[in-house]
């Protein structure tokens, strides 16, 4: 099975990748960087690539076509780095990699990306990053009439805000193979496993002290957003898990 990764822009989807790649032998294949070239080439930024793909949608359907031609074609398995590729691969783990917004302004903005993508400050930074997501969400429910920030597209939703990347593969790992032993005996879950850090959710920051990958399951309630995550209900225990040291809390979407 695939692995189709997408998530908050910032979130380091390319490291994950990399790692991926290192460890567990995954082929990558990534849109981004198609995108990345698709606006060298005319000159733009990528915000304003992306507000040329809103009027001329035949750049997304060449990256679609060939996302669902690689996944389907492929005889080993693929880490798929695609904004969109949990909706047209075929045979994938679908993952969102989520991170808060302030601390995605501050990876991108120290990240040297050339002069494709270029900010005066973290501030700007910021700024854009959401105004790249909503540009995106919204061209993505035009074209395609879907919500990419609904919770129920997505298998798994892992939150990378605090956590090192090394840890974050060994998760993604153990989520899709456990998955897949599901998937084999029928009974895949209907909902995502959402794992975030319950200091990113109530302020409260504190190290992982805990084993199993420091997760404490719950049944706390959020509703994912284009740039952070509500709580509904469960504030308590997500205070007790980050008090405690858990580094992840297992939450459900609205």
């Amino acid at each position: 099975m695939h692995i189709a990764l997408t998530g908050n822009l910032g979130s380091g989807k390319s490291t994950i990748g990399r790692l991926m790649n290192e460890k567990f032998g995954y082929e990558i294949y990534s849109t981004g960087k198609v995108l990345r070239q698709l606006a060298e080439e005319r000159g733009l930024t990528v915000l304003e690539m992306n507000k040329l793909m809103q009027s001329d949608h035949s750049y997304d359907h060449l990256i679609d076509d060939t996302t669902r031609k690689i996944s389907a074609e492929a005889k080993e398995d693929l880490f798929i780095d695609s904004r969109l590729a949990w909706y047209f691969a075929v045979n994938v783990f679908k993952v969102f990699l989520s991170v808060d917004i302030d601390e995605a302004a501050r990876r991108v903005f120290n990240d040297n990306r050339g002069d494709v993508e270029t900010y005066r400050d973290i501030a700007d930074a910021r700024a854009q990053l959401i105004e790249r997501a909503r540009t995106e969400d919204v061209r993505y429910k035009d074209i395609y009439g879907i919500d990419y920030f609904n919770a129920s597209n997505y298998d798994l939703i892992l939150d990378s805000t605090f956590s090192a990347p090394a840890l974050l593969v060994e998760i993604l790992q153990a989520e899709k193979q456990h998955f897949e032993e599901l998937k084999k005996l029928g009974n895949a879950p209907s909902s995502p496993r959402i794992l975030l850090s319950p200091g990113r959710l109530c302020g409260i920051k504190s190290g992982n002290t805990r084993d199993n990958n420091g997760i404490y399951e719950s049944s706390a309630v959020v509703r994912m957003n284009v740039e952070t995550f509500d709580v509904l209900e469960g504030m308590d225990e997500i205070r007790q898990a980050a008090l405690q040291g858990y580094e992840f809390i297992s939450v459900n979407a609205m």
